[in-house]
């Protein structure tokens, strides 16, 4: 078993199994399904989100390596991932509780509390009327080279999200927003996997995936050379973006193809008057 609980859930929790103690959380639920279950929560007048993983059976997980998808286990994945981003500078989530306990991944038991981000806006909600009400340029422009930055400090920490879309990059709006005084945050990592080095197939599925959530906002082909060159910036290397461009060709050839055939699934199953697949 593998423990650890921060304030207020230390103090809350003393001499009770928190394996219990969190199933009887209440408030908001945002996701409940046969194996995980989301939930907003209060606690001494503060915001938590708790994430509790119950196992989805071997047949579940079999079906998903079927399809050659990784299946996610248990809040271990988020909580390895908070913690190396946060070790490398990404401002993300703050983990104040985490449980797991059980050897068998199919019927593993384990939670993962992580303080509400609070007052946040993503960044699809902040961006959905750009292309009638475009934004400060200068403003629009230093959102792009953060997301750029973020995600490549990400995949150079050995981070992918696999769940890369813009309504995952949070805009805290607790005062006003500048172009020179802004701050955001990627959340939503329960599916995110940690190594060493970020493999390119996985590097470029979420870089797709930003790509497709970004198409419709009305950004222009500087603004996206603007994404690259960002991106590929490093503390030790900042390559022209003629370089890039060269070196990455195949990359941004397969990005549109793949940007192209997101947009037709989502054509054929979630727009207006389509039918589900």
């Amino acid at each position: 078993m593998k423990l650890m609980l921060n304030e207020p859930f230390k103090s809350l929790w003393a001499s009770k199994d928190p394996f219990v103690e969190v199933e009887q959380l209440q408030g908001q639920v945002y996701r409940e399904l046969e194996g995980r279950r989301t939930l907003r929560t209060e606690v001494a007048g503060r915001g938590y989100f708790v994430k509790i993983h119950r196992g989805i059976g071997w047949g579940e997980i079999f079906k998903n390596l079927s399809t050659a998808k990784l299946p996610v286990l248990g809040a271990r994945q988020e909580w390895q991932a908070i913690s190396r981003l946060q070790q490398v500078g990404v401002p993300t989530m703050t983990a104040v509780a985490f449980g797991e306990r059980g050897n068998n991944p199919a019927a593993q038991h384990s939670f993962i509390i992580t303080e509400e981000l609070a007052p946040t806006e993503s960044l699809e909600d902040y961006s959905l009327d750009w292309p009638q009400n475009p934004p400060e340029v200068k403003l629009k422009r230093a959102l792009i080279e953060r997301v750029g930055q973020m995600l490549g400090e990400m995949h150079r920490a050995g981070v992918n999200h696999r769940d890369c879309y813009i309504c995952h990059f949070l805009l805290h709006t607790d005062k006003a927003v500048r172009f020179d005084d802004f701050r955001l945050s990627v959340i939503d990592l329960h599916r995110a996997q940690v190594r060493s080095a970020t493999p390119v197939r996985w590097r470029n599925k979420d870089l797709a995936g930003l790509y497709f959530s970004a198409l419709n906002i009305g950004l222009t082909e500087r603004d996206k050379l603007r994404f690259l060159k960002a991106y590929f910036r490093s503390a030790s290397a900042a390559p022209s973006l003629r370089q890039i461009l060269r070196d990455e060709a195949p990359l941004l050839a397969w990005l549109q193809r793949k940007a192209d055939k997101l947009m037709q699934r989502y054509a054929r199953k979630y727009a207006p008057g389509a039918g589900n697949e």
